[in-house]
């Protein structure tokens, strides 16, 4: 089995540098079709009769790398969630045991797929899909590997749910809680009750990190008992700011529609009625994108390009205001366990040069004055335990270079026992996080 380990941990790698270059070609669905019976929960007994976080199905198979099988194997875990409207559905996981894993201490790694197909998953790439979305998820085994290598057993949440409901950050931390409860209750991992976990993630990953220790003292008590601190980069926090930073951009305004889209589907309302026909066009193109069908495709879009005049002030639409502020980290609880929280901020580098009063800077997509604001306000409100590092001449795809290995070894000293270190009272102000305000249709 060792010798297995080592032998994907080499072919993690090597996959994620091929399908990180930074043409990537797209290629047929293969072993696992967007029918694949796994993911469909047929039992008798109604989702809202079961306990969140209990396993639904289980399979093993082989770890796939760009489409083809490893030596190592994989258990993935059909599992009871709650989506973010509240209501029951069933999410999915994949478990990778770690080199010599004696099952006590386990990494929850949330992945950056970033997609509006469900087809893009982390785990339909393991059981042997091979999309152009879901290039991202092979290309996230350099972040897998380090853990592995460790003994680690990792985790890894498919965390947008089965119908792919991007930037819906609550639903992204009951997925993550869930897949940590069902990855520990089920004999065929080798992970426990009392299995200690630590959680991290980049960009899309840090949402559900982020989501996912702001819940867990109240949606997920028994596993937040477990948690050893959770480190992350890049955060979304407040998406109403992020819309207005990225826009006019060069590389990052197609999240506009993307994140919009998403929020929307979470959320089940119709945004047709607002869009102008050029907004329905580009959203029909949305529908089951990629964020790698949508960076650098559409430099200077603006929301004001996509909507009807009368709803040029995206907050003049109650649905989406209400959806909004549901997703603002600002107003979700305060995590109990230690956090390390990195930010770029160098997002001209990106061909973001938005400065908007109140916004701000960032990293291309990401606003660091949110950020500052959300690890501040976690200081004011009893966790004391915060690290924040800005990264101010890096932009978000460069910070995640230092970011990754810094994490790693934040969370190896938290699995040891080791004092959380704290940047609380010497992180520089930053933004309002308060809900955004409605207006009135033309304003």
């Amino acid at each position: 089995m060792n010798r297995a380990a080592r032998l994907i941990a080499a072919a993690l790698a090597a996959a994620a540098v091929a399908t990180a270059a930074p043409v990537v070609t797209a290629a047929t669905a293969t072993a696992a079709s967007a029918t694949d019976p796994f993911y469909a929960y047929d039992g008798i007994v109604p989702l809202s009769s079961i306990a969140p976080g209990t396993v639904l199905r289980t399979r093993t198979l082989s770890y796939h790398l760009l489409g083809l099988p490893t030596p190592v194997q994989a258990v993935q875990l059909l599992f009871r969630t709650t989506d973010a409207q509240g209501r029951p559905s069933a999410g999915v996981t994949t478990v990778v045991r770690g080199l010599g894993s004696d099952g006590s201490r386990a990494v929850s790694y949330q992945s950056f797929y970033d997609s509006l197909n469900p087809a893009d998953g982390p785990s339909r790439a393991v059981a042997g899909d091979v999309s152009l979305g879901g290039a991202i998820a092979n290309a996230e085994a350099l972040f897998v590997v380090p853990f592995v290598l460790q003994g680690y057993d990792v985790v890894i949440p498919d965390t947008e749910g089965q119908s792919a409901d991007f930037a819906a950050g609550p639903e992204y931390g009951t997925t993550t809680l869930d897949s940590i409860r069902a990855a520990s209750a089920s004999p065929a991992t080798g992970l426990r009750a009392d299995t200690r976990f630590g959680m991290i993630g980049y960009s899309g990953g840090a949402i559900a990190t982020n989501w996912a220790a702001a819940l867990a003292p109240s949606y997920a008590p028994d596993v937040n008992r477990r948690l050893v601190g959770f480190a992350e980069g890049g955060l979304l926090v407040d998406p109403a700011h992020n819309l207005k930073y990225v826009a006019g951009g060069v590389v990052w305004p197609g999240v506009i529609p993307m994140a919009i889209t998403g929020v929307a589907r979470a959320y089940g309302f119709d945004l047709q009625p607002y869009l102008s026909d050029y907004g329905k066009q580009v959203f029909a193109k949305m529908q089951d994108a990629s964020i790698v069908n949508a960076l650098g495709q559409y430099p200077g879009l603006t929301w004001q390009k996509l909507a009807k005049p009368a709803y040029a002030n995206p907050n003049s639409i109650p649905e989406y205001l209400a959806a909004v502020n549901k997703v603002n980290l600002g107003s979700a609880p305060t995590p109990t366990v230690p956090g390390y929280i990195a930010q770029g901020n160098g997002g001209v580098l990106e061909g973001t040069f938005s400065n908007v009063p109140g916004i701000g800077t960032g990293d291309g997509v990401m606003v660091a004055g949110d950020v500052r604001a959300l690890a501040r306000q976690y200081c004011a409100t009893g966790n004391g335990s915060i690290r924040y590092q800005q990264y101010d001449l890096l932009s978000h795809l460069g910070a995640a270079v230092p970011w990754a290995p810094t994490a790693v070894l934040y969370l190896n000293d938290r699995f040891a026992g080791k004092a959380a270190p704290s940047d609380c009272g010497r992180i520089p102000a930053g933004n309002s996080l308060a809900p955004e305000r409605p207006a009135a249709a033309g304003q």
